[in-house]
Formats: structure tokens, sequence, C-alpha cells
């Protein structure tokens, strides 16, 4: 900021103006007097908008990256955008340009002073430039409301340096230059001299021992012999019992004497490569069986607390490299076991209904781990569980045994061999059912039958049975032939009686279940199992959620037929609750 003390003008309260050395724009340059009594030229920019305050903020990053020799100050905050400039010894550019012989020393820091103007956007003549001992500095730098464009920065320096072009170049000279010649003769006599030594030792090259290295590590062997003057080949092999990546066998063998230079080979150990068993859940003997089998040995075993991944006692929690990855034989295999779960109960659900497998998973959710499995005939599926120990909901420490009872299917022997079969009779279709024929609607009474055949004038003809309606022309009399014979009466096959079917019936079930307090980590949803498949009831919920809360449905669930509400963590059936 600019302030009036009496008729003289001070900047930003510790700059006396002397004068007003020009006006560019919003900068405006003066020359100072500084509080030590030096004279000092101040660069002042008048900034109103936020588009003044970027131009000074390019025109301060600018003076950063050239380092001016004569820039003593920059500021900027707000109410005061300035630099401060002092003055700087040495010939002005304008008195180089116009000598007839010029140093190559100042003409190429000229040319690099350019090169490094260029690069934020500035050309020669929009600064002040002096030299002194062949060095060039830049004195004062004008700013720019906007920088330059590469073509335009071009033009404008190559017709300031356009004088170098007339005027001659003075090359600097080396004192001791004609000594110059005398490293490339004795570099020229030495490589003579190197190469008939090569010469005589290719044509007659001397001898050494191979030593022997087999049963050391291929570096180590490799480097053996190379020290030796011999050259080094690898090649792959197997054999039992030896460390992978160790020489099994060289080629020549060792003691061997052989000229310099020769090629020696070596077999390394490098049998293929083999999967790691999964070892999880396992104890330490059974992981060591499991490795040695194929022949993997076990490596460091760590034992820390089996709490949080609910793995009892003397169990593998983790394994080092993991199960799956590839191996070669004769590596070993660290392994995590636990020391059990310090102070923790748990508890089975109803396993009874459920397969061995899920059964099994929900024991190993629980931290409880299946010990015994007796098979029982059954009706049930086989597989299927019908007991177990403990009982459901009975808590009982992490790691405790676990014994279930699962079905068997029933069989029991003939007890005496049984002969052919007879073959049921061919199936005969009953006889469609005739139509009756019409009758007489008139009612007959027992009376109007006589004993014996009457003669009259009426007539009744027939055949010896009824053909239709007599007819009376007497008085009362009736003459026939013979008596009325009875209709024959068709068998009758009786129906075989038709099992209609019958529709599961639907109904409205409630879920009601109240979660543990030492609920094992994971996310837990819970699904509704009938006649028509699953349904979802409860979203995916966190453990922490559910731990020691009761959980019901906010509706009731529409199920057709058996029905049973299954709760699962992280996918895997947890428990089940009956409705």
């Amino acid at each position: 900021m600019t302030g009036q003390v009496g008729r003289v003008k001070v900047i930003d309260g510790k700059y006396e103006v002397l004068r007003e050395l020009s006006t560019q724009g919003m900068v405006t340059l003066s020359e100072v007097r500084a509080a030590e009594g030096v004279t000092r030229h101040v660069a002042w920019f008048a900034v109103t908008t936020p588009a003044d305050r970027q131009v000074f903020h390019a025109y301060r990053t600018a003076l950063r990256a050239l380092e001016p020799a004569g820039l003593t100050d920059v500021v900027a905050r707000p109410g005061a955008y300035y630099a401060v400039w002092k003055p700087v010894a040495g010939q002005p550019l304008a008195a180089l340009l116009e000598q007839k012989v010029r140093p190559q020393e100042t003409v190429d820091a000229l040319n690099a002073t350019a090169d490094r103007l260029a690069a934020q956007g500035y050309a020669l003549d929009d600064a002040d430039l002096v030299t002194d001992n062949h060095q060039v500095s830049v004195a004062y730098l004008r700013p720019l409301t906007l920088p330059r464009t590469p073509e335009d920065i071009a033009a404008r320096n190559a017709q300031t340096l356009a004088p170098l072009k007339a005027g001659r170049v003075r090359r600097r000279r080396e004192p001791g230059a004609w000594l110059s010649f005398v490293p490339g003769l004795l570099l020229l006599g030495g490589a003579a001299y190197l190469g008939a030594q090569a010469v005589q030792i290719y044509l007659n090259p001397p001898l050494r021992e191979v030593v022997s290295v087999t049963g050391q590590e291929a570096k180590v062997a490799a480097r053996s012999l190379t020290g030796a003057g011999f050259r080094v080949e690898y090649t792959q092999g197997q054999a039992g019992g030896r460390a992978i990546g160790s020489i099994i066998r060289q080629d020549p063998a060792g003691g061997t004497t052989l000229p310099r230079g020769r090629l020696v080979i070596l077999t390394v150990n490098n049998p293929p490569a083999i999967e790691i068993p999964a070892l999880e859940e396992m104890n330490l003997g059974q992981a060591r069986d499991a490795l040695k089998d194929r022949a993997m040995l076990v490596g460091k075993v760590m034992k820390i607390d089996g709490t949080l991944s609910n793995t009892p006692k003397g169990r593998v929690i983790a394994q080092l490299p993991e199960a799956g990855s590839s191996a070669q034989r004769g590596q070993s295999v660290q392994l995590l076991i636990s020391t059990g779960i310090s102070a923790k109960e748990t508890w089975l659900p109803n396993l009874t209904g459920l397969t061995f497998e899920q059964a099994r998973a929900h024991a190993r959710a629980a931290g409880l781990v299946v010990t015994s499995v007796e098979r029982q005939p059954s009706e049930q599926p086989e597989n299927t569980v019908l007991e177990q120990t403990p009982a459901p909901y009975v808590r009982v420490d992490v790691g405790s045994p676990v014994t279930l009872a699962v079905a068997s299917a029933r069989y029991s022997a003939p007890s005496r061999p049984a002969g052919n079969l007879p073959l049921p009779p061919a199936y005969v279709p009953p006889p469609p059912e005739q139509p009756e024929a019409p009758q007489n609607t008139a009612p007959v009474t027992p009376d109007a039958v006589p004993d014996t055949p009457n003669t009259g004038t009426g007539t009744e003809t027939g055949t010896g049975t009824e053909t239709g309606i007599g007819t009376e022309t007497g008085s009362g009399t009736e003459t026939g032939t013979g008596t009325p014979t009875p209709e024959p009466v068709q068998p009758t096959t009786p129906d075989t009686p038709q099992i209609v079917p019958t529709e599961p019936q639907t109904r409205s079930v409630n879920f009601e279940y109240v979660f543990p307090g030492d609920l094992p980590p994971g996310t837990y949803t819970v699904v509704v199992r009938d006649d028509d498949g699953e349904r979802q009831i409860m979203p995916p919920t966190a453990a922490a959620n559910l731990a020691n809360r009761r959980a019901n449905s906010s509706e009731a669930a529409v199920v057709r037929g058996n029905a049973v509400f299954v709760i699962r963590r992280d996918g895997v059936d947890y428990a089940t609750v009956a409705p």
C-alpha cells in the first residue's frame, strides 16, 4: 500500500519514493530510498481484480524460477503486491552486442539465459541483462500481462541476437592442448600389449584343477568356479534328501585338471512343485503326517490365543505358505497353533434332522469339534442327524467334543431264499354298463297277476318275454300263451376308490429367536423354508447388532406345508427354529 507523509510518497511504510520511472498497465516502476539509505527500484502492482492478482502470482513464479541477480524482495499480501530490485554491476547487453569480437563463454552464457527466460514465457528484450566476467545476469525483469507464445519469443530473440552473426566469436584455448595426443598414444600402446598377452593366453592357457562343488548352493558353487577361471552353465535335476537349489552333479567332476575358460556344467536340484495341503483345524500330529505324505516338513510353530477364531486348543489356526500354493519337496510350512479359547462358553442348536455336513458346520461355528459319529438304523434319509451330545442349547466350554448319531439304512436278511413269485393275472377291464330298457309306469299289484292262465276276449302276445304293454279287448279277461321271463341281471364290478390328492394347507407363522451374547462374528441372515422353497425374511446383519438381542418378524410369514426358519452365518446354516 502507498501512503503520503507530508509531501513525500511512501510505499508500504518503508520505501520513500524519489521519482516514478515508468508506468505500464497496472505496474508502476519507482526509484525509492530504503530505510538504510540505499537506492532501490520498486515495481508496484495495482491489484484490484482476481485477474490482476493472477498476473502478479505468475510474475512471482517466474522470478522464483529465474532467481535474478537484481531481485532483493517480493511482497504479496492484501493491499501490497510489489518487487524490489537493486542495481547490478556489469556491462549492458547492448555493449556486448556492439563488440566485433565476443568471447565464446559469454555467448554461451547469453544463449543459456535466453533458454531460461523462454521457459518462463519471456524474451531477451523483456529483461535488463548485464555481463560480467563471462557471466550474464538479470538486473530487472519487466512484468507481462500475458505470457508470450514460443513463436513470439523465438522471433524476438532472433532479432535481439542478430548482431552476433555480424561479429566474430573468440574461442577458448586450453593450455597444453598439444599434449592431448599423448594419452591416445599410451592407450594404443597398452592395447597392443594387452592384445599380445591375450593371444599368448589363448594359445597356451594355464591349467587349473576343478574344485568339487557337489552339495553346495548354486550361487556359491558358481562363484567358486568362476573365481578359478572356468565358465559355468546350469541344468535342472532332482534328487531325494538334497536341499533345493543345491548342486547334485558336476561335469567334469571335481579334481579334474582343465585349461582356464573351459565350461563346467552344474546340475541343480529342482524337483517339480507340489501343492501344499490344507492343515487348518488339524492337530500338530495330523498336520505333520499330512506334510510327511508330500515330503514336506513342519517349520516354525507358533502358539497364539484361539478366542477370536473360535479354534479349539491344539488345532491349527493358519499356515504359511497358504493351502493350495505351490512348493518344493523338503520345504517347511509354518503353523499357528491355538492355545485354546479362554473362559468362553458356547452352545449348539437343535441339530436333529440336519445332514451330517450341516451339523458339523454348526459345531465348527460354535467352536466345538465333532469327535464321534454313531450310526443307527432309521427310516430317515442316510446321514441325517438323529441325536446329539451335548443337548440343544446346553452351554458347554468352547472346544468340547460333540457326539452325533446319524441315520443308516435298515437291512434285514431274508430267513430263507424266496422262489419265483407268481405273476399277477392279466387285467381285464369291466364291460361297459348297458342302459336300462324303459319300464311300464303303471303300478302293478300282486292281485292282478293270476296263478293260472285266463281266457277272455282280450289277448296278450308274448314269446316268453315281455315285449311291451298288453292291450285289453275284452271285458276284463286276458289271454296269453306263456308267463313273462325275468330280465337277466349283469354282474357289476365295484368301482376302485380314487384318492384325491390334497393341497398342503397354507398358514401364517411368526419368527422369534434370542441370539446369544457370545454370538460368533460374521454376517447373519434368516430364511423360511417350506414346500415352495426358501425366502429371506431378515437381511444380512452383522453379529455385533444381534448379540444378546431378541429377533422377531414384523409381519407373519405365509408358508405352505412343513416350514422351518433357518439362521445362516456367512452363508452356512447356523441354527434352525421351528415356528
